[in-house]
C-alpha cells in the first residue's frame, strides 16, 4: 500500500479538516489557532470569502492556459496589478510555482545580465531546497546535506546576527560589510560576482531582521562594483513584516525582487520582478514552464491584492505585529530561558537560550509541543531549532493575538 515518505515530518499532529480565517478545525471538529499560515502562505486567511469566490469562478471558465502557448486574462491583469505594488522601475515579471525556482530564475537572469558567475549570499539565509536553491541556503546543513556537488560560484559572507555575536545591531552591521568588503577582496572578486542575494528577515535561519543600514551598504557596493541586488522577499513580501516588501524598512531599491508565498493565499505561484531593461537580457529559452502563472493561482492573487488593500492589511500587519511582540517580550521578560525576542510586523519569534549561552533546542522543543497541545499552531527554526516563530495570517486581530499570547505564555510555564 503507498504512503508518504517517512521523510516528512509533520510540526503538529493536526489533521485538517477545514480553514476559517486564523482556524483550523480537525476531524474532531476542535479549533486550533493557526499561527503558521502555512509557513507565512496564507496571508488573507484560511479560504477568504473573495478569494475562494474567485478561485472558483475562474476554475469554471479556464483552468490551465500554458503561457508560452496562449495568454489569459488574469495573468495580464495581475502583472497590471503587482505593477502598482512593485518597487518603481522594476516593472517586468515572470511567474512560475514556487520559491525555489523563482530564486533559480533570478540567478539565471542576474547570470546572464551581468555575465558574471559569483552569487554572494548570506550565512542563515534560506533560499530553497532545489539543487540551484539548496547551493545558495544556509540556514541548516539538512537543506543541503548529502547531494553534493553543489551549484558552483556561490559565495557565503556572514549577516549581522546582533543577538548570535552578542553584539548590539551597530556593531553587527558593521562587521556583516567589513567582511563583505573581505569577501569581495578574497574568495569573491567583484568582476565576478553577479548579484548579492539577501532575505529582508532571515526565514528558517531564525528570523533575523536585517538592519536598514546593512540593505543599504549592501546597495551602495552594488552599484559601486556593478552587481545585482537580489530581494528574495518570498517571506517577507505581501505585508508580512507590516509594509508591502520587507526591504522597505530600509532606503533601498533592489534590482531583482523574488514573491511567492502569500502571492496568491495559498495557491501555487511565485514571481520575479526586474526593470525590463534587465529582464530583456534573459537568453531565449530561458524563461518557461508547464504550470507558470496558471490562471487559477493568477486570479487568487487578484483577490489576495483586493483583500490586502481593501482590509487594510498591511498596516494591520504593523500594528498586530508591535502587539505579538510587546506581548512576547512580556512573556520573556518572565522566563530567563528566552533570550531574545525579535522580528518585524507579524513575523516575530522567541529565541530559547541555555544558562551558558548556547542554544536551548530542547526547551524550544518543549515550549513548542505544549503550545500546540493547547491549540496554538507554531513553528519553530534557526540552525539548533531552538527559535519558536510566529506567523499569523494577516488578518488576525487583536482579540486573536491576546488569545495567542495567552496560550503562549501557559505553554512556556508548562514546557
Amino acid at each position: 500500500m503507498a504512503q508518504l515518505s517517512p521523510v516528512l515530518k509533520q510540526a503538529t499532529p493536526v489533521l485538517a479538516e477545514r480553514g476559517e480565517g486564523v482556524y483550523l478545525y480537525d476531524e474532531a471538529g476542535r479549533r486550533h489557532l493557526d499561527f503558521t499560515a502555512g509557513i507565512g502562505v496564507t496571508s488573507t486567511g484560511h479560504c477568504h470569502p473573495k478569494v475562494v469566490a474567485a478561485a472558483q469562478e475562474q476554475v469554471g471558465t479556464l483552468i490551465h492556459g500554458q503561457y508560452t502557448t496562449v495568454m489569459h486574462k488574469p495573468l495580464l491583469r495581475l502583472t497590471e496589478r503587482l505593477g502598482e505594488v512593485l518597487p518603481e522601475g522594476v516593472d517586468s515579471l515572470f511567474y512560475m510555482n514556487s520559491g525555489s525556482e523563482a530564486v533559480e530564475a533570478a540567478v539565471r537572469l542576474a547570470r546572464h545580465v551581468t555575465g558574471r558567475q559569483n552569487i554572494i549570499v548570506f550565512q542563515g539565509g534560506f533560499h530553497g531546497r532545489t539543487m540551484g536553491a539548496a547551493a545558495l541556503t544556509t540556514a541548516g546543513t539538512k537543506f543541503r546535506a548529502g547531494l553534493g556537488p553543489l551549484m558552483p560560484g556561490v559565495v557565503v559572507a556572514p549577516f549581522p546576527q546582533a543577538y548570535r555575536y552578542g553584539w548590539d545591531e551597530e556593531e553587527a552591521t558593521a562587521f556583516a560589510l567589513r567582511e563583505l568588503d573581505y569577501v569581495l577582496a578574497t574568495s569573491g572578486a567583484p568582476q565576478d560576482t553577479a548579484a548579492f542575494m539577501v532575505e529582508p528577515v532571515l526565514g528558517e535561519g531564525g528570523y533575523i531582521p536585517a538592519p536598514p543600514a546593512f540593505l543599504e551598504g549592501l546597495r551602495e557596493r552594488a552599484d559601486r562594483h556593478g552587481i545585482l541586488l537580489i530581494a528574495d522577499e518570498v517571506q517577507t513580501g505581501f505585508g508580512r513584516t507590516g509594509r508591502f516588501w520587507g526591504h522597505q524598512h530600509a532606503d533601498v531599491r533592489p534590482d531583482v525582487v523574488i514573491t511567492a508565498k502569500g502571492l496568491a493565499s495559498g495557491f501555487p505561484l511565485s514571481a520575479i520582478a526586474a526593470p525590463a531593461r534587465l529582464m530583456e537580457k534573459a537568453w531565449p529559452g530561458s524563461q518557461g514552464g508547464t504550470y507558470g502563472g496558471n490562471a487559477v493561482a493568477c486570479a487568487a492573487a487578484l483577490a489576495t491584492l483586493d483583500v490586502i488593500q481593501e482590509e487594510g492589511l498591511v498596516e494591520n500587519a504593523a500594528e498586530m505585529g508591535a502587539r505579538l511582540q510587546d506581548g512576547l517580550r512580556k512573556v520573556a521578560a518572565d522566563h530567563p530561558g528566552i533570550g531574545d525576542v525579535r522580528g518585524l510586523g507579524l513575523m516575530q519569534a522567541s529565541e530559547f537560550t541555555a544558562p551558558g549561552g548556547g542554544p536551548d533546542t530542547a526547551a524550544a522543543q518543549r515550549a513548542h509541543k505544549a503550545a500546540v497541545d493547547r491549540g496554538l499552531l507554531l513553528l519553530t527554526c534557526g540552525a539548533h531549532g531552538n527559535v519558536v516563530r510566529f506567523i499569523p495570517p494577516l488578518v488576525v486581530d487583536a482579540g486573536q493575538v491576546d488569545d495567542a499570547l495567552a496560550l503562549w505564555r501557559e505553554a512556556v510555564a508548562a514546557g
